[in-house]
């Protein structure tokens, strides 16, 4: 990227309005060329990655694509599909969104659509194989002009808001809030990951640092995602899972970015959890 992955971060939001019209021929070229190259997520996570756009070779490449009236006029979508395993999900959300964020250095707005797009025609346009998942796609184009201060919908769903960090990352134990000035060197690679988009802005991950490690864990919103009648009615994702590997990607790169050393590890630390709703995901060690 060009610039610094903790701008980038910053910059991107959900962007649901857009100029008519097609993505420029370089941009295009060179988000589909950094799709094509992606590689393994953590935990030797793999999925494959397309830009699904019109051109003018192929005027009608959208056609059918729906996504229930949430965006108008983008130019395209980033549509993957992921080999099933233990941590698939969230190895999906850490390569889209670090996708997405290389879109936004491109200077294209972007949109997460994980419950508002129709799975199946995605599915079908991608060759989706009984052996792999597509939880959720990203919209990409041109940002209509004051497309951010007219989003009702960011507006309503509060997108711009985060919770405090003493209630997301913690020392040792959960309810021992972790204070940004001790952090020290990984302040800013928690901040990143309190930015992280998720779905419907739950912000469902806690950070605890123990030992020489930060462990990911997963709050899950009661009523919310796996097990709820509507995630199972409509056979949605689990897409807390996926938020959880959005704030891993933002962790890590920014961490690194900071020089950081580190690797993901799946390997529960002694930790006692506030309650049944709260999983472990996995580590970043030193």
């Amino acid at each position: 990227m060009r610039r610094s992955a903790a701008e980038v971060i910053r910059l991107r939001y959900s962007c649901r309005t857009y100029l008519p019209g097609p993505i420029d021929g370089e941009r295009q070229r060179r988000l589909a060329e950094y799709l094509a190259t992606l590689a393994p997520g953590p935990l030797e996570t793999r999925a494959r990655f397309a830009l699904v756009a019109a051109t003018p070779e192929d005027p009608a490449a959208l056609r059918g694509l729906g996504t229930y009236g949430y965006l108008k006029d983008p130019a395209g979508y980033i549509a993957g599909a992921g080999a099933r395993a233990p941590k698939d999900l969230e190895g999906f959300g850490w390569l889209l969104e670090q996708a997405i964020l290389f879109a936004t250095d491109l200077g294209l707005g972007t949109c997460w659509l994980g419950g508002t797009f129709s799975k199946s025609r995605f599915a079908a346009k991608l060759g989706v194989r009984p052996d792999e998942t597509m939880p959720a796609v990203a919209a990409v184009g041109l940002i209509a002009p004051g497309a951010h201060a007219r989003d009702v919908i960011r507006r309503q769903a509060k997108g711009a808001e985060r919770l405090p960090a003493a209630d997301l990352f913690f020392e040792r134990a959960f309810g021992r809030p972790l204070a940004p000035a001790a952090a020290g060197a990984h302040a800013a690679a928690l901040e990143a990951v309190r930015w992280a988009p998720s779905a419907s802005n739950k912000q469902p991950w806690r950070i605890v640092r123990a030992g020489n490690g930060f462990h990911f864990y997963l709050a899950r919103t009661p009523g919310y995602g796996r097990g709820s009648l509507l995630f199972r009615l409509l056979k949605l994702a689990d897409l807390q899972r996926v938020d959880l590997g959005i704030a891993m990607c933002h962790f890590e790169l920014v961490a690194r970015e900071s020089d950081l050393a580190g690797r993901w590890i799946v390997r529960e630390p002694d930790i006692a959890k506030p309650n049944a709703r709260t999983e472990y995901v996995a580590s970043w060690v030193e």
